[in-house]
């Protein structure tokens, strides 16, 4: 069977029906394409040589035609969506921490990694949501490893194109909103709407005997308009605002976090392995899934307390140097904030931090960040991430102009690297004990995509052999 999917993300869309005759001619039987798509097929379909299926919407064909092919795995799981701009694969891997530690078996699929039957294995698609097929597949490798939990993340961009159809959702979790992949959704209203869709999939869901569940940041405004996108209960976080579960008395380490969980069952002292408020919500909304399905404070205090971080997230890199390497994901202004936040007390010298941004995403981001470099680090590096098919050193002058906006000076406050591993030797070469240098924007991928070419590209193994060869050179 194929099936013919239009593009939808520019600039580099193709149509799957301009590939039908390559279809055929390699033997397939059924070919399954889009009413609006007509011109493309009708005389191929008079052809004889296979039969033709006819829908409306060949995504949400592909994702049913996968569940049914796998046999529909998500009925048989309990299905924990997370969406949110920023905090979502944190939450992701803490839902499945506090759930494997009161004895639940879960799986999960996130941007960082996927855990379906064995070990992890890390995410190499630059896709925080796969395909449905690949979807499908992974719920389908958790039932067979007798997985009952499925935690998934959902992307706004993989819920608005059907990626997640038939996934059965249980429970929807939100984390947070701010401007971003506009490129893709046009406005934040779109965007919003988007990621409303996962709840609206609660109503859609198949009855597993437990109750449908909206968990929501009660201290992001965002969250009122997706309550109303769902007839689900509804549970809510916040450290701020009154929520069904709270965080009060933080503690806010450099290393670590503590703080007390309060809800209907009383009080809880936490202590979270993760430093900084933001990682306190994504614990809070964790926390709130686990209540969800009945697990005990002291249990989810445990998980929390074991949580293993993220890797390429807020991820230290140790090689004898005399200076901190944090190697972090932090991809839009607010995600960097975050972390620069974090980082700050930490330095006892200069706080470094190298960046770049995406080509074919959103623009936004470009100045935005380079606004918040200015405001929170001491240097910038300006460099490589994925340009795609745009101009690098484009890409990289639109977020110099946020550092210049906000008063710096290139040469004194940044400089332009475009090659990503001489940025970062030069970030080390520049490092003084007591500085520590942020590495931003790729965390663990397993590739920087230059024009359509996807090139081996990891970030902490770079950095340990650079800080090698600089601790060798004479």
């Amino acid at each position: 069977m194929f099936i013919a999917v239009p593009g939808a993300v520019p600039p580099r869309s193709v149509d799957g029906h301009d590939f039908i005759q390559a279809a055929l001619d390699r033997g397939a039987g059924v070919i399954v394409v889009q009413a609006d798509r007509r011109v493309k097929w009708q005389a191929l379909s008079e052809s004889g040589r296979a039969a033709f299926v006819v829908v409306d919407d060949a995504r949400c064909a592909l994702a049913r035609i996968a569940a049914a092919f796998y046999g529909f795995p998500a009925r048989r799981l309990i299905a924990i969506g997370v969406t949110g701009t920023d905090g979502k694969t944190t939450t992701v891997h803490l839902i499945a921490s506090v759930l494997e530690a009161a004895g639940l078996s879960t799986g999960y699929l996130s941007s960082v990694a996927f855990q379906t039957g064995g070990g992890a294995t890390l995410n190499a698609t630059h896709m925080t949501t796969v395909q449905s097929p690949e979807v499908q597949m992974s719920l389908a490798a958790m039932l067979e490893a007798g997985r009952r939990y499925a935690v998934i993340e959902a992307s706004s961009q993989g819920l608005a194109l059907n990626r997640l159809d038939e996934c059965e959702f249980d429970v929807a979790v939100f984390t947070t909103l701010s401007s971003d992949h506009l490129d893709f959704h046009g406005d934040l209203a779109d965007y919003l709407a988007a990621k409303g869709r996962l709840f609206e999939m609660l109503d859609d869901g198949l009855d597993k005997g437990i109750a449908k569940t909206a968990v929501l940041n009660a201290d992001d405004p965002a969250s009122a308009t997706l309550r109303s996108r769902t007839k689900a209960q509804a549970l809510t976080y916040a450290i701020d605002a009154p929520a069904a579960l709270r965080a009060e008395n933080l503690r806010l380490q450099p290393l670590d976090s503590t703080f007390e969980m309060v809800g209907p069952f009383g009080s809880q002292a936490v202590r979270l392995p993760l430093p900084g408020r933001y990682s306190v919500y994504d614990a809070l909304a964790a926390s709130t899934v686990a209540l969800s399905l009945d697990v005990p404070p002291a249990a989810i205090a445990e998980g929390l307390a074991a949580f293993q971080g993220v890797p390429g997230r807020m991820e230290m890199i140790h090689c004898g140097q005399p200076f901190r390497v944090v190697v972090d994901i932090a991809s839009t202004p607010d995600a960097l904030r975050r972390v620069l936040q974090v980082l700050r007390p930490l330095a006892k010298g200069r706080l470094i931090v190298l960046f770049g941004c995406a080509g074919e995403r959103d623009r936004g981001r470009r100045d935005g960040m380079g606004r918040v470099a200015a405001e929170l680090a001491d240097f910038a590096v300006l460099t490589n991430e994925d340009p795609r098919s745009e101009d690098p050193e484009t890409i990289i002058d639109e977020i110099a102009a946020g550092l210049v906006e906000a008063g710096r000076h290139e040469g004194d406050d940044f400089v332009r690297i475009v090659d990503r591993r001489d940025a970062i030797r030069h970030a080390f070469e520049m490092s003084r004990p007591g500085d520590v240098v942020l590495l931003a924007g790729k965390g663990t991928e397993q590739s920087i995509v230059i024009g359509a070419n996807h090139l081996p590209w990891d970030e902490r193994r770079i950095a340990r052999e650079l800080l090698a060869e600089l601790q060798m050179a004479p």
